[in-house]
């Protein structure tokens, strides 16, 4: 079985996805630099740059990461990621999405999970996603597309953030 390509290139009529590259940094800090992106987050400092430094590294070594690009503007407005496939399971997670303010309120979230999710269930059978049990932006956003809550993960935090996940998922 050939391994699935977790860096695709995907179109919609509002965004297009595409593969993170190391001289995106710029346009993507500056699309993550708003304080209020990441007020409900477990990592809540995300906006200064020394912490999206490490964000954006740990990014580009998951060889799953994607940029959003608004189509109307050309600008880089925001990035996902597929990580942690595993094909005995037969699942992958999508997570670490973000987008600017100016595109928050549905219509493009939808359009970038739904491309995810179509292009995922291309081999796979269920996508998972974790997010931080204050999150309850993406919490809702997640119920909106159709996910379940599964269950609630706790990991260790070396930076003393809450370290408690809810696990939701959508099955093909």
């Amino acid at each position: 079985m050939t391994e699935p390509d977790l860096q695709p290139t995907l179109r919609g009529s509002l965004i297009e996805l595409r593969p993170l590259r190391v001289d995106d940094f710029a346009a993507l800090f500056r699309a993550a630099s708003d304080p209020l992106i990441w007020e409900q987050h477990p990592e809540n400092d995300r906006h200064r740059p020394e912490v999206f430094q490490k964000f954006f590294d740990v990014a580009l070594a998951s060889k799953g990461a994607l940029v959003v690009i608004d189509l109307e503007s050309g600008r880089i407005i925001g990035s996902s990621r597929y990580w942690d496939y595993s094909p005995d399971r037969r699942d992958v997670e999508i997570g670490w999405s973000f987008l600017e303010r100016a595109f928050w309120g549905g219509r493009y979230n939808r359009e970038l999970k739904s491309l995810m999710l179509n292009h995922a269930f291309g081999f796979v059978d269920r996508v998972l996603f974790r997010v931080g049990e204050t999150n309850l932006r993406s919490q809702k956003a997640l119920e909106k597309i159709g996910a379940r809550l599964l269950r609630t993960e706790t990991s260790p935090s070396d930076r003393g953030l809450n370290p408690n996940k809810l696990v939701f998922a959508i099955d093909r």
